[in-house]
């Protein structure tokens, strides 16, 4: 691996992403940070530091159309080639399909499906070219649900990622969608969504996902769901319907009575 191999993460610069971001230094890939974190900077420091890697960095924000063509225009960069794209930027999507907020919405879909789409297109053109690479975007179990517009991006990532997946066969590059569980990390803190109700079993760890995901990316999987008791679950919920229906009813009361105490706090 030469010194102009680089992986691309965007959402690296916390949680799943920079787990991830983590996780590919360490085997020795120079980065690319996309983030609108303010401290993006000083995190690609500490990451060039500790792993001994060059670490670029992208202050963007994907929910702009502006800033989607920025990663592009990287990503399609032959002086600099991208060998891995990790799409990981999201946000937590906690609304009613009712009364929520249409602009936040549209938002969720440009960065958590928009984006996503026109990243991996613009990488699986230029590694296509080359005989080599891989995309890897992560989704969530959440696609297995019908928690709102949430289950259904990351539903849509999942048959996109598989069926590019399937596109891509036999060209040397390579699609993974990895669909974690709940993971700690200040992903739902930062949504002001609490989780204190869910036992520990139920949580992963960002970089159990991360050394797992990366794993199956390397085996050319196309859809991978991170440790055992998650498959287990998923199975279940794709061979018996009526569970995910009833757990969904439930998580929309939730969030439902949450949305609209928000708005009517008396």
């Amino acid at each position: 691996m030469g010194k102009s191999n680089y992986a691309l993460v965007t959402g690296g610069s916390s949680g799943i992403g920079l787990a991830f971001a983590r996780e590919l230094a360490a085997e020795g890939w120079d980065l690319i940070l996309a983030s609108r974190d303010q401290d993006l900077a000083e995190i690609a420091k500490k990451l060039g530091h500790e792993f001994d890697v060059t670490v670029e960095t992208l202050s963007v924000d994907l929910g702009k159309e502006a800033d989607i063509k920025k990663v592009e225009k990287r990503i399609i960069d032959a002086k600099k080639p991208i060998g891995v794209l990790v799409n990981s930027a999201g946000f937590v999507l906690r609304d009613s399909l009712v009364t929520g907020n249409l602009e936040r919405q549209r938002t969720a879909f440009k960065v958590m499906a928009e984006a996503v789409m026109i990243l991996s297109q613009a990488a699986a053109g230029v590694m296509k070219k080359r005989g080599e690479g891989m995309i890897i975007n992560i989704a969530s179990t959440a696609a297995f649900f019908y928690n709102g517009n949430y289950s259904a991006l990351k539903r849509w990532v999942m048959v996109y990622t598989e069926a590019l997946a399937l596109e891509l066969r036999g060209t040397g590059v390579t699609a993974t969608a990895v669909c974690p569980g709940n993971t700690r990390t200040n992903f739902h803190a930062s949504g002001g969504v609490k989780r204190k109700d869910l036992p520990d079993w139920m949580w992963c760890r960002p970089e159990q996902v991360a050394r797992s995901g990366w794993r199956a990316a390397k085996k050319s999987r196309r859809v991978h769901i991170p440790t055992v008791r998650w498959r287990l679950l998923a199975w279940t919920c794709r061979h018996f319907q009526c569970l995910p229906r009833s757990m969904s009813r439930k998580l929309v009361s939730g969030r439902t009575k949450e949305v609209e105490g928000r708005r009517d706090p008396n």
